[in-house]
C-alpha cells in the first residue's frame, strides 16, 4: 500500500500569509491610522487644552465686560475712572507724593 501524504499546498501558505498581512495592516491602521488610538489620544489632549483656552478667554470676557459697565454712563465707578485717568495720562493729585 501506499502512503499518502497530508502536506499543506502552496494555496495553504499564501492564504494563512495573506490573513497575518492583512491582519498586521489592520492592527498597524486601528492604533496608529487616522482614526487609530494614537490620533484619539491626540484629540483628547487638544481638546483639553482648546477647553482650558476657551475657559481662561471667558473669564478675561467677563472681567472686561465688568470693567465696561463701571465706565458706563448708566454705571460711574469713581474709583476705577480714577486709576484709569492716573495710568492712561499719568495724572497726580496735588497732595501726593510720587516714589520712583
Amino acid at each position: 500500500m501506499s502512503e499518502t501524504r497530508t502536506t499543506p499546498t502552496l494555496g495553504t501558505f499564501v492564504f494563512f500569509a495573506l490573513a497575518i498581512l492583512f491582519g498586521g495592516y489592520f492592527t498597524f491602521a486601528a492604533v496608529q491610522g487616522d482614526y487609530g488610538v494614537f490620533r484619539r489620544v491626540q484629540i483628547d489632549a487638544e481638546a483639553k487644552a482648546l477647553k482650558t483656552e476657551r475657559d481662561r478667554l471667558a473669564a478675561e470676557v467677563a472681567r472686561m465686560e465688568n470693567l465696561t459697565l463701571r465706565l458706563s454712563d448708566t454705571y460711574l465707578d469713581l474709583d476705577l475712572l480714577d486709576e484709569q485717568a492716573r495710568d492712561v495720562l499719568g495724572v497726580i493729585r496735588a497732595d501726593e507724593i510720587v516714589i520712583r
